[in-house]
């Protein structure tokens, strides 16, 4: 008998035993089990080891081995994973929470914080359709390339703009997926990542996970503002720049149009990518929406992305990198290392979803709907707390950027808030260093209605008065 199994045996016998004892009962002796089971000191020990990672047995050197204390819970015995605390020591990812809560709120409280739709502005219909017309394609269920399918890529570089082919284009499994192996492909460990200040808590958890280190860029009115940027590139030496030029996340700011030819120009001047996150560009209230940075980008300065996800539904995990030259050969070859490829049905359904006239009409509602919500919610915000300051109506996008009235403080708020069964952004979440006043970020996409929102204003003043 190997080793192995019969390391795996021993285990098998010493959990029976185990599971006959009371926590604190003492195991027999190596000896003892060497003599009873025919096996090798060796094969003791391992075992032993095995059973104390599980939680199973407790050694005490020089005493012995004994049964460990059961953890419970809801009456079924817990593992103790303590000892993980020691062999995840030295990495310390912190990402906390992406963009809001990962599952669903309780009954009763109004959603205000992260960045999906509500299930009422989904396009439900024409997905269901969508996906039912997909599974019924030729060769459906087959591999895919891996760089996505072709009519994909077209819808997609056609997006983008005119000078974007669709070799430019890798689909990826939504915009978080490839934003962190963006970051990963270009930025070693330890190097510098340039960001807005405010920017999307998602990026600053993506850089965090890849062992990178976020730097601040102001924004002001206009975005980001270059001088500032070329500062930060010259101090730190950044080869990287996360930005969201169009309705950026929190703030709502689109970046200027006299700006935008300069931000990739210090990009350029710095032999640095810019990576155009482009979450937002179904998400207009109804509005011109600015050309994409990508498109005027000869060089490949620009890395664009871009996601059917937040016009369409939380479960359409698709999305696109847009990249020309090496870095793009790079990813193409992550994606072979990560996944291989994004599965062909999903892909097949975005196509059916995008290439009908129910898409457009989609897009004119949303639009529609996304500008009366967020005057809604900005006019209820007005009338029960006056004292808030809301830094802008977007003309696009998903959430209010709200200033609190000094002395407030942000995370002390939106616990309030909760209690009074309004679920909100802590603004100080979206800096990537110490923010320099107190903000909330309230969504009005996620609500049923402008209804809800101004019901969750009212919850605020009250919440607000009893914060102070």
């Amino acid at each position: 008998m190997s080793d192995s199994s019969s390391t795996a045996t021993l285990v098998a016998i010493l959990r029976a035993e185990i599971a006959r004892l009371v926590p604190g009962d003492r195991l027999p002796s190596s000896r003892d089990l060497t003599g009873r089971h025919g096996v090798s000191p060796v094969t003791v020990s391992r075992a032993f080891a095995l059973l104390a990672a599980e939680g199973a047995v407790v050694t005490r050197p020089g005493s012995g081995t004994y049964v460990a204390p059961r953890r419970t819970r809801a009456g079924i015995d817990v593992p103790d994973t303590s000892w993980q605390a020691v062999a995840l020591a030295g990495r310390n990812l912190d990402l906390g929470d992406a963009d809001g809560p990962s599952g669903g709120l309780p009954d009763g409280v109004i959603a205000m914080a992260g960045g999906y739709l509500h299930e009422s502005l989904q396009p439900t219909r024409a997905l269901g359709a969508a996906l039912a017309r997909a599974a019924r394609r030729p060769n459906a269920w087959d591999r895919a390339p891996t760089a996505g399918l072709a009519p994909l890529r077209a819808i997609f570089a056609r997006l983008a703009g005119s000078t974007v082919s669709p070799e430019d284009v890798l689909v990826t499994g939504g915009g978080q997926g490839a934003l962190s192996m963006v970051f990963r492909a270009i930025a070693a460990p330890g190097s510098p990542i340039l960001v807005e200040s405010p920017t999307y808590p998602g990026a600053l958890a993506a850089a965090r996970a890849a062992g990178l280190r976020p730097v601040p860029v102001p924004m002001d009115d206009d975005g980001t503002r270059p001088d500032l940027l070329a500062d930060a590139f010259a101090m730190t030496g950044a080869r990287l720049l996360y930005c969201q030029p169009t309705f950026h996340n929190p703030t709502g700011t689109v970046l200027a149009p006299a700006r935008r030819r300069e931000v990739v120009d210090v990009a350029r001047a710095a032999g640095a990518f810019l990576v155009e996150d482009d979450f937002a560009r179904h998400l207009g209230h109804g509005g011109p929406v600015p050309r994409a940075l990508v498109a005027d980008d000869r060089d490949g300065t620009v890395i664009h992305l871009t996601s059917l996800t937040k016009p369409a539904s939380p479960s359409l995990r698709i999305g696109a990198v847009i990249a020309r030259g090496p870095v793009m050969r790079r990813l193409q070859g992550m994606r072979l290392v990560e996944d291989f490829f994004i599965a062909r049905p999903l892909q097949e359904a975005a196509i059916e979803l995008v290439s009908t006239p129910a898409w457009d009409r989609h897009l004119r509602a949303l639009s529609t709907a996304l500008r009366e919500r967020c005057t809604a919610l900005a006019e209820a915000l007005a009338r029960e707390v006056p004292d808030w300051t809301i830094s802008r109506l977007p003309a696009g996008g998903l959430h209010l950027w709200v200033q609190l009235p000094p002395g407030a403080a942000d995370s002390a708020t939106a616990d309030a808030a909760r209690a009074y069964g309004v679920a909100l952004n802590s603004g100080s979440r979206f800096f990537p260093s110490e923010p320099p006043s107190t903000w909330l970020r309230l969504g009005f996409a996620a609500a049923a209605g402008p209804a809800e929102l101004a019901e969750g204003a009212r919850r605020l003043k009250v919440a607000a008065g009893a914060d102070r």
